[in-house]
């Protein structure tokens, strides 16, 4: 749980322990099972090469190396151009 816990430095602890009570666990109870849903990045790499290879097989979608890194780099700038970063 502490993998889990490091990835939650920018929200406020009293944010999950409201929405803890409001599901009617104690704040640990609802940690632990926000982190069951959390994937590792080994879980994530994973399933990026699976839907990649879906991709592939069912329209021939296979993009380079570059074409992935600009669309990896355009993913990371809506958000940050929606908050401001």
């Amino acid at each position: 749980m502490c993998r889990f816990l490091d990835g939650l430095a920018g929200h406020r602890p009293a944010h999950h322990a409201v929405i803890a009570a409001a599901e009617g666990l104690s704040l640990r109870a609802y940690l632990v099972r926000l982190a069951e849903t959390m994937l590792t990045p080994a879980e994530r790499a994973e399933r990026a090469e699976k839907a990649l290879a879906a991709l592939e097989k069912w329209n021939g979608y296979a993009p380079t190396a570059a074409q992935q890194q600009d669309l990896d780099s355009e993913l990371d700038r809506r958000p940050a151009q929606v908050t401001g970063r």
